[in-house]
């Protein structure tokens, strides 16, 4: 199938946290069109059956494959976790997730290989990160936290806040007394909390970004496959959500740096 180096690059995640990748995705590659897909009305993913989680993620990717997208990116780890196969049986165009992007981050930054992974629950408990991680370097030790007040935390804006810091401090304690050298930000709402999980952690500890690891994968895959938009335009970027609610526009926002343009309401 011949790709249009100038279509655009699909990203879907079960809400607005992907806007993280997308942001990294702005500033690595300026000059690729974007669409946007959260499946703002179905949020949470995590507390759902992998049945349920699989039958969204299917009907997102043939909604994005419907736009032409030159390839998909999966920048929510409870999809990514449990149906990213069912993306990339469905897709004839490349398929990246961020827990793949994740655990090369991971790779490439521990010197000890000792890793600490933090996630939500869905994402901790389906294991995905150290599958991930050992399909690449068996010999990694990984020591998973489940994380699950950041997420509210970070849609609240408590990005430097006193009960953040102390949440933080209690969730990383076992993590941090396993003397990890790396850190996996194992859901894309946790960027936004870097500035604070690192000085909880320390200066001996990297945080891996996912968000930033998807972007430099995005380069290479582009690059790799000579379909990186030639165009040195003003590019495109669309935003497909399944619902507005209350604070979509200012959460959207705090995650994506810029102003939320461009938003179009999907019903099923």
């Amino acid at each position: 199938m011949q790709t249009d180096p100038r279509a655009a690059i699909g990203v879907f995640d079960s809400g607005v946290g992907g806007l993280t990748v997308v942001r990294a995705l702005m500033e690595r590659l300026p000059f690729e069109n974007i669409i946007y897909f959260g499946d703002t009305a179905r949020v949470p993913y995590g507390v759902k059956s992998v049945e349920t989680i699989s039958h969204y993620t299917r009907e997102i990717t043939e909604f994005l494959l419907q736009k032409q997208v030159k390839m998909l990116i999966v920048a929510c780890n409870t999809m990514a976790a449990v149906a990213s196969q069912v993306v990339k049986d469905l897709s004839p165009v490349p398929v990246l997730d961020v827990i793949d992007a994740g655990a090369l981050g991971a790779i490439a930054a521990s010197e000890r290989r000792q890793v600490g992974v933090i996630g939500t629950p869905t994402t901790i408990n389906s294991n995905a990160y150290a599958r991930a991680i050992h399909q690449y370097e068996p010999d990694v030790r990984i020591y998973s936290q489940a994380c699950p007040l950041f997420v509210p935390l970070v849609e609240e804006g408590w990005l430097d806040h006193p009960v953040t810091r102390l949440t933080a401090q209690e969730y990383l304690k076992p993590v941090l007394a396993q003397n990890v050298d790396t850190l996996v930000l194992g859901c894309t709402h946790y960027p936004l909390l870097k500035p604070l999980l690192q000085d909880v952690v320390g200066p001996g500890v990297k945080l891996v970004d996912s968000a930033e690891a998807m972007a430099e994968e995005t380069a290479a895959l582009l690059n790799e496959r000579g379909i990186a938009n030639p165009s040195r335009s003003q590019p495109n970027y669309e935003f497909y959500v399944t619902d507005v609610p209350l604070r979509f526009q200012t959460i959207g926002e705090r995650f994506l740096g810029r102003t939320l343009s461009n938003v179009h309401v999907v019903k099923w």
